[in-house]
């Protein structure tokens, strides 16, 4: 019974905590507060603003910091504010909330770069699209951007106070995306596509070196290649040649290694900054607790346990790769210039004076004046002269699927216009009679009417 008391105290507790919680009776404690203590109106709405934020009724805060922007506009703690307005957003949460912070906080950023608070600013950015990151089987739309977000701030804010902890973030990222590219790619292996199965290896080993799975990679991309012909040895060697290199405590370098001497190739010596990190990356590993198993299907947040802890994160964004059965076109990476040029025209009157290429196209196809180019590799006869071209008014309309129809006017006009009689030649006379020309279809005459 005692037991049975207390779990339901505990209970009790827990739904009395989350309600004052809810109701904004309990404080959440501001990260950024003014300690300045003067009574001037705008620091007293500012601190009005700040006392909303932590109890949680972000609605009336952002409507007092408002209120100070809008009022004291050569304030001191204006960008204070400005900031204050975005930090409500963020704790509000929610995609409509956090949406809102990160356009407040990309504004911040904007008018007031100098300032120490910009950092901050861009490392909550980064953490807006860190906690809507999902697994690797899924949209990795949120993994893209807080990627961008988390490298945009180690560049940007190098000796920043978020550097070391945005650096971690930025690793466990490149763990899931890396996951997500060595699920694809695992595919196309089993499918039997190996020319996309080893571009896809090679890409995620060239982009994630930190990955967990790197060395994994390596050598599944060496099993394709091997798959794919003999002409991909080289390739394949190279992949085992960065495994005994690169990951030397891989449960395949001693594979790695003896299929090198099978191929006749030169083994390499592990590189020791590659060993020690992996030495270090195995004695700091982080267990996952059997509840976190149990529980992980059912979550919608990535496990990253697994993320390297040590480390340069990659600082490049990924690009696509062309497979290596694709042929390269001429003069690609060979140094042979293919049939187009480029020349710069320094004498403009050379456009005027040089025919166009375009009133002579090959084929006979006729020309912009109306005329037929002369074929590829024939003559132009001699024999015979050119007709002239026939008047634009003599030319036959387009054919069409709807004739238009005479109306009543056109129709009175043939019928009112005589019909030309023949001429007749006498029967005696020993010379034929002069060809007629025949008449035009509008030259038509019908018989008039008694």
């Amino acid at each position: 019974m005692t037991f049975r008391r207390s779990i339901s105290s505990l209970i009790l507790l827990a739904a009395g905590a989350a309600l004052l919680s809810s109701c904004g009776l309990r404080r959440h404690k501001y990260d950024n507060p003014i300690t300045k203590n003067t009574d001037q109106p705008d620091k007293v709405l500012f601190d009005k603003a700040i006392h909303d934020i932590e109890h949680s009724r972000y609605e009336v805060a952002r409507l007092t910091l408002q209120t100070l922007i809008n009022t004291y506009d050569s304030s001191e703690y204006l960008a204070k504010a400005k900031l204050a307005i975005a930090d409500s957003w963020f704790r509000e949460g929610g995609s409509h909330g956090l949406a809102q912070a990160e356009a407040e906080y990309k504004d911040f950023e904007l008018f007031y770069p100098n300032m120490p608070e910009s950092a901050e600013a861009q490392e909550r950015v980064c953490d807006i699209h860190y906690k809507q990151m999902e697994k690797a089987d899924r949209d990795p739309l949120h993994a893209i951007r807080a990627e961008d977000e988390c490298r945009q701030l180690l560049m940007q804010y190098p000796n920043s106070k978020f550097a070391p902890e945005t650096e971690q973030k930025l690793r466990n990222i490149q763990e899931v995306l890396a996951q997500h590219e060595y699920a694809t790619a695992v595919f196309y292996h089993h499918k039997g596509s190996f020319p996309a199965a080893a571009n896809r290896f090679l890409g995620l080993a060239d982009q994630y070196p930190l990955f967990s799975q790197t060395d994994e990679a390596l050598w599944l991309m060496a099993d394709s290649y091997n798959r794919m012909g003999d002409r991909f040895e080289d390739k394949a060697a190279a992949a085992y040649t960065r495994i005994v290199k690169d990951y030397p405590l891989s449960d395949h370098a001693d594979e790695a290694k003896e299929k090198l001497e099978a191929m006749k190739r030169p083994v390499p010596q592990a590189d020791p900054v590659a060993y020690a990190r992996m030495k270090y990356e195995q004695e700091n590993h982080t267990s996952t607790k059997l509840i976190t198993r149990v529980l992980d299907p059912f979550k919608k947040s990535p496990n990253t346990n697994m993320a390297a802890k040590s480390g340069s994160p990659t600082m490049t964004a990924q690009r696509p790769t062309i497979p290596a059965s694709v042929p390269q076109a001429p003069g690609v990476g060979t140094g042979v210039g293919s049939d187009v040029t480029l020349q710069n025209v320094s004498d403009s009157k050379e456009l005027d004076n040089r025919p166009d290429a375009r009133l002579n196209p090959p084929g006979g196809a006729p020309s912009a004046g109306g005329a037929p180019a002369a074929a590829a590799g024939t003559r132009p006869a001699t024999d015979q002269t050119a007709k002239p071209a026939e008047p634009a008014s003599t030319q036959q309309p387009f054919a069409t699927n709807h004739p238009l129809k005479p109306n009543k006017k056109q129709k009175k006009s043939k019928k009112a216009a005589p019909q030309a009689q023949p001429e007749t030649q006498p029967a005696d006379s020993g010379t034929a009679p002069p060809a007629t020309p025949p008449a035009s279809p509008t030259a038509q005459t019908t018989q008039p009417q008694k």
